[in-house]
């Protein structure tokens, strides 16, 4: 028995109404967004703040070279080059990871508070145009700030230490990171019904996976490192006494931005200087507990933790696009379906 697959022209007519949709909303949300003057109020304070912070890392810097100690440093302008980049890419990275689920935040419950969504999902636009829509509006808002603050970045050049690589790095991190963060958001709007909720639940999580995971990495290299017993701990359960004597893994850092900041930061370093040494306490635990840091390039291989990260965030904003789509969704929603037993007819009763 042969199947008889959808013809190429009627695939590339859903992709089509899929993008129509899209391209609807995000336009129609757009509009309300960007519409009076708060946006560019907001998008010129958002450049003085970060102005000005550079302004006062870079004074900050020049003073600690110019004070008699470093004074005669032939690396000085590199070095605050790198001072400055590193202060401003954190800036950045902390306004993302505020911006990006707040403004997402409200996408779908603000429709059900309105009581508009059901309106909205009786149109001809599909479900996963109308998230798509939403999240790409919304994170144009963020992706705006960051376009606009490319230039202030950028003065890094002047002093040197830093190439255009790693500006690109950066940035290619804070995207994705909008991205990955403002997919939550969305999710958790979908999830529940009120705006003030999903807010609270977007913060939480948001220190969750950052602070949170960072603790919980630095408790568990901290009782490997300093071999203490777990099973004084936690009981004689052996199983857990096996996985918590291992190194921790990385990947409870993956959905923490800066610590992927810190991998890029750690490139520019000519030497292996503070944010290389987390950075191998990270992607090389066990060489920094048994004192090989020296081999094999000082322990570590830069460059390699921020792919794996932002290829982490991708793949969750992908599920969570997913998952998000089943709760807008009034039909056709994924369901487990169980196996039930047929009636038997009567002439079956009879046999």
């Amino acid at each position: 028995m042969t199947t008889i697959s959808a013809p190429p022209t009627r695939r590339l007519g859903a992709l089509r109404d899929v993008g129509t949709g899209i391209a609807a909303v995000g336009v129609k949300e757009l509009r309300g967004r960007m519409r009076g003057r708060r946006a560019f109020i907001v998008l010129t304070v958002h450049l003085l703040i970060v102005a000005g912070f550079a302004w006062m890392i870079e004074t900050l810097a020049e003073r600690s070279y110019t004070g008699g100690f470093n004074g005669n440093s032939v690396s000085a302008s590199a070095e605050i080059g790198r001072q400055l980049f590193s202060a401003l890419i954190m800036l950045l990275t902390l306004i993302v990871l505020v911006l990006a689920p707040a403004s997402t935040a409200g996408a779908i419950s603000l429709e059900r508070e309105k009581q508009t969504l059901d309106l909205l999902t009786t149109t001809p636009i599909s479900s996963l145009a109308i998230i798509l829509g939403k999240l790409l509006s919304a994170l144009s808002w963020v992706f705006l700030l960051l376009l606009a603050s490319i230039p202030v970045t950028a003065l890094v050049f002047t002093f040197g230490g830093v190439g255009p690589e790693d500006l690109v790095r950066a940035y290619v991190i804070l995207f994705a990171t909008a991205i990955a963060f403002g997919s939550m958001g969305l999710f958790v709007s979908a999830f529940v019904k009120r705006t003030q909720a999903a807010t609270v639940i977007n913060l939480v999580l948001t220190i969750v996976l950052t602070a949170g995971a960072t603790f919980i990495f630095a408790f568990w290299s901290a009782m490997t490192a300093n071999g203490m017993l777990p099973n004084q701990v936690v009981g004689r359960n052996d199983s857990i006494v096996e996985t918590l004597t291992r190194r921790p893994p990385e990947a409870l850092l993956y959905f923490n931005p800066f610590v992927a900041q810190l991998d890029v930061i750690c490139g520019t370093e000519t030497g292996f200087g503070g944010t290389c040494s987390i950075i191998a306490a990270i992607t090389d635990f066990d060489a920094v507990v048994n004192g090989n840091i020296g081999d094999q390039g000082f322990g570590i291989d830069k460059d390699t933790f921020w792919p794996r990260a932002v290829a982490a965030m991708l793949v969750a904003a992908a599920m969570l696009v997913m998952m998000a789509v089943q709760f807008v969704a009034p039909t056709r929603r994924w369901r487990l379906r169980r196996h039930r037993p047929r009636a038997p007819t009567p002439i079956e009763e009879i046999a």
